[in-house]
């Protein structure tokens, strides 16, 4: 069951503790699970699994590639292993070993990629993941998900356990806004909506829903009904469901804090396009290079304010 909080604010949780603890609960039933790191324990509050877990983590230093190769190996003795590092590393710098040693490999990893796009803030552009998910989305069978809030990531974070294959998690270190209400179960694969409205379709994801649900309600100021979806797994994206929203609201938005090529927004368009081919506009880094800032700046910067989506949701109206 999902229900969604009517107000949205900031959690009074870390996305990073969420993650830590919900690892610990799993581990204390399941001894094949093991934490891998690329000298990043302490930035994504892993220590505590360290400390109770000794001998199920492994620090593999600032060597990602080498680290997925450890994850691929421990998968191969039946572990089921979760490597993290930032988003640029676990997808640039080590893609050939995601690909090879760990997809190709048919193996069972889960690949932790974190400070996705501008959350990066302060960590500037080197660290600024605007590509992961066009790279990822090249490798076949991945699943990549982007949980919104600490809800919607410990269920998630469960359910990849017991789900074979090679995932590609894309999460936020600290405080999310709350979407959903606790208790709430997901289906990876299938996507939420939020809001409905019979204008024009806003598909989003990540830090992006709540701008999204900020744009509806700056839009039905104006008369627009948009229709709000969380597409939290890019891929397998639901089809179907993209479908349906196409064909009752005839135009889409896509929301994405990520380059629009090859990102949610292609994955959608490439849907629609093949489908039901409706007016779509494309909010999310504009083909950039990330910058130094602190998100709130970062997101006038890159144009994926509430505001910016609802400009674009009134101009592609006009092209239906």
């Amino acid at each position: 069951m999902i229900k969604r909080i009517e107000k949205l604010e900031k959690e009074n949780v870390l996305m990073r503790d969420v993650y830590c603890n919900t690892l610990m609960n799993m581990a204390e039933k399941d001894p094949r699970i093991v934490v891998l790191d690329a000298d990043l324990m302490n930035s994504m509050g892993t220590m505590p699994f360290l400390k109770k877990y000794p001998e199920r983590t492994f620090d593999c230093g600032v060597q990602e590639a080498n680290m997925i190769g450890v994850a691929a190996g421990l998968s191969a003795t039946g572990k089921i292993p979760y490597a993290h590092t930032f988003g640029p590393f676990a997808s640039r710098r080590c893609f050939d070993q995601v690909f090879i040693s760990a997809a190709y490999a048919k193996l069972n990893v889960r690949i932790i990629g974190s400070d996705p796009g501008i959350t990066a803030a302060f960590n500037g552009g080197t660290h600024m993941p605007f590509e992961d998910i066009a790279l990822m989305r090249t490798i076949p069978d991945i699943t990549i998900i982007e949980p919104v809030d600490s809800i919607m990531l410990e269920d998630i974070i469960r359910q990849t356990k017991d789900q074979y294959g090679v995932f590609y998690i894309r999460l936020l270190r600290k405080n999310a806004i709350q979407i959903y209400e606790k208790d709430s179960t997901f289906e990876i694969g299938k996507g939420i909506i939020l809001r409905e409205g019979k204008d024009i379709t806003i598909f989003c994801t990540g830090i992006m829903v709540s701008e999204s649900l900020k744009a509806a309600d700056l839009l039905e100021k104006e008369g627009i009904s948009a229709k709000v979806v969380n597409i939290f797994t890019i891929k397998p994206i639901d089809e179907d469901l993209i479908i349906e929203c196409a064909k009752q609201t005839g135009a889409i938005i896509t929301a994405e804090n990520h380059n629009v090529i090859n990102g949610l927004g292609s994955a959608i368009a490439e849907v629609v396009v093949e489908n039901y081919p409706v007016p779509i506009g494309r909010i999310g880094s504009q083909d950039l290079f990330g910058e130094v800032g602190p998100v709130d700046y970062l997101q006038k910067r890159f144009e994926m304010t509430a505001q910016d989506i609802a400009n674009k949701a009134k101009e592609v109206i006009t092209r239906k």
